[in-house]
C-alpha cells in the first residue's frame, strides 16, 4: 500500500541539516521516485501547494522514476544535505534494503526521516475482458488454467508486488507476475487490457472502478474501506486470513 508513500506508506522525507532562521531561502523540491497520478504524487503535490503558502517559497515536485523508486532515492541521497531536496518514499524502500543490497545508496545511513504521510488500503481489479465478476469466479478461472492468467506490479520489491504475491501463495494459484517500471505503466497496461490485474492503492483505483474500466475483486484492509463500501475484502471473498497475513508482511516494510 501502502504506506505512502506506504502506503503504508510510511512516507519519509530526506533533510540535512539548516539554519531555521533561514530556511527556506529558495525553491525547496520533492522528488516522487513514482509516477505521476499515483498516491506518492497526489500527496507530494498536495503537500508541496500547502508548504508553498506555508514557508513562502516554490515546492517544486519533480518524477524520477524507476528501479522500484531506488532512481529517485539516490538522486535524492546524493543530494546536499541542506534540506532543499526531498523525499516522497514508500514502504517500497524499505523492502529494497534486503531486496537490492548493492544499491548506490543505504536508506538509514543517507536518508532522515521527517514525517509519515498516508496509509491506504490496497485494492485488487481485473481488467473487464477477464471473466470473473467476483474473487470466487476469479479463483476457480486461476485454479482451471494455471499460468494463463497475469498480474502487473510498479516493479520487484513494491507493495504491489508482494501483495500479489501473498495472495498467490495463500489462494494457492500461477498468475504471473509482470513488472513495469513505475506505477503509471502497470495502470495503463491493465486499463489498456495488456495485463489481467493489478493490486494498487484503493485510491488510485476506485475512480477506474466506478467508471466501469475495471472490476474489484477484494481489498487488503481489515475491513471495508469507505472509499469503495460495497467491495469485501480479500479474505472477506474467500481468500481466509489473507488480512492478517498481509498485516504481517507490511512489518517488514
Amino acid at each position: 500500500m501502502t504506506r505512502i508513500a506506504a502506503l503504508v506508506f510510511g512516507l519519509l522525507f530526506s533533510f540535512g541539516t539548516v539554519q531555521a532562521q533561514t530556511y527556506p531561502a529558495r525553491p525547496v523540491k520533492i522528488i516522487v521516485p513514482f509516477g505521476v497520478g499515483g498516491p506518492a504524487d497526489i500527496y507530494a503535490r498536495f503537500i508541496g501547494a500547502k508548504l508553498t503558502d506555508t514557508m513562502g517559497q516554490p515546492i517544486v515536485v519533480e518524477n524520477r522514476v524507476g528501479g522500484g523508486g531506488g532512481i529517485g532515492a539516490d538522486a535524492v541521497a546524493k543530494s546536499a544535505p541542506d534540506g532543499y531536496t526531498l523525499l516522497m518514499m514508500s514502504n517500497t524502500h524499505t523492502v529494497n534494503e534486503t531486496l537490492i543490497p548493492k544499491k548506490p545508496y543505504q536508506l538509514m545511513r543517507d536518508l532522515a526521516p521527517i514525517t509519515g504521510v498516508n496509509y491506504s488500503d490496497l485494492l485488487m481489479v481485473v481488467h473487464p475482458t477477464v471473466q470473473a465478476n467476483n474473487l470466487k469466479e476469479l479463483l476457480a478461472q486461476a485454479k482451471a488454467y494455471p499460468g494463463r492468467l497475469n498480474y502487473a506490479s510498479s516493479g520487484p520489491g513494491t507493495p504491489y508486488h508482494m501483495a500479489g504475491e501473498l495472495f498467490k501463495a495463500m489462494a494457492g494459484v500461477d498468475i504471473v507476475h509482470v513488472p513495469y517500471k513505475g506505477s503509471d505503466g502497470a495502470r495503463a497496461g491493465i486499463l489498456g487490457a495488456q495485463v489481467h490485474m493489478m493490486i494498487d492503492a484503493i485510491t488510485t483505483m476506485a475512480p477506474n472502478v466506478r467508471a466501469g474500466k475495471l472490476k474489484a475483486m477484494g481489498t487488503t484492509g481489515k475491513a471495508r474501506s469507505s472509499v469503495l463500501p460495497d467491495v469485501p475484502t480479500l479474505a472477506e471473498a474467500g481468500v481466509k486470513d489473507y488480512v492478517q497475513n498481509y498485516l504481517k508482511l507490511k512489518k517488514y516494510y
